[in-house]
């Protein structure tokens, strides 16, 4: 019997105001995989997440979770915006940012019971956050705020995790709390695409590769995918000098940028 994917995107193609975005991309992710999407500013890197999340309505093609419409499977997938998208001043405390992961686990009309607090407290305290669930979320630092959205996904206990750029203005320290995160959810049979903007730990963080630049580049292992005719294909003269470093970078560890 085949196994249904997680995520099936076919012939997907996505405008702005008349203007395309995504032409044609066709992708299947495998069930416990850990993705990284990598391409320019303006690739569509966000845009194709949207789409999967049933944020944004296609022009073509069309997306399954599942083997389901994104409407249907929608509580099978966790997600992680980017910060700048949020607005840091509404007032909630950490723990009511937590809880709102729950609310697919709830009822019509129930409220949050004693196990979805201890839920959300567990989420916290992997993300190193529960000593700050009264705080109010806009008092935290940029790398706090976004562990914070990160145990709110976790509370989801979804089976898909969509996450746009999760390491965008954090400390070394989130980073690395992150990075752990996403390899022990891999291990636990959860799916992950990640929005990445980084070349040099690009090849470090992720077991697979989706390179975008409004159309698929290429997509595969890591070890694959990773090389300087793919980044030079996807990149353009724009980021050309940046592609051959991250090329030397993975050759020569002791090299940083």
């Amino acid at each position: 019997m085949t196994r249904v994917l997680p995520i099936e995107v076919h012939d997907l193609t996505v405008s702005y105001q008349k203007k395309p975005v995504l032409y044609g991309v066709d992708l299947e992710i495998q069930e416990g995989s850990l993705v990284g999407i990598l391409g320019p500013n303006g690739a569509g890197k966000s845009t194709l997440v949207k789409t999967i999340m049933n944020m944004i309505r296609p022009n073509g093609g069309y997306v399954k979770i599942f083997g389901k419409d994104p409407k249907i499977g929608m509580k099978q997938i966790g997600y992680v915006p980017q910060r700048e998208s949020v607005d840091w001043e509404f007032p909630v405390t950490v723990m009511d940012v937590v809880l709102m992961g729950r609310y697919g686990h709830l009822g019509w009309l129930s409220r949050v019971t004693k196990h979805d607090r201890q839920k959300a407290s567990e989420c916290l305290e992997q993300v190193n956050m529960l000593p700050y669930a009264d705080r109010q979320i806009g008092n935290l630092s940029g790398g706090q705020q976004q562990r914070v959205f990160l145990a709110r996904a976790l509370a989801q206990e979804s089976s898909v995790y969509l996450m746009d750029e999760p390491f965008a203005g954090v400390d070394a320290v989130t980073e690395k709390t992150i990075v752990s995160i996403m390899r022990n959810m891999k291990k636990e049979g959860k799916t992950l695409l990640v929005v990445h903007h980084d070349l040099s730990s690009a090849k470090e963080y992720f077991d697979q590769l989706l390179l975008l630049n409004m159309r698929k580049v290429a997509f595969g292992p890591t070890s694959k995918v990773y090389t300087h005719e793919l980044l030079q294909k996807t990149y353009g003269g724009r980021l050309a000098v940046l592609s051959e470093m991250a090329t030397e970078m993975a050759k020569s560890p002791e090299l940083e940028l």
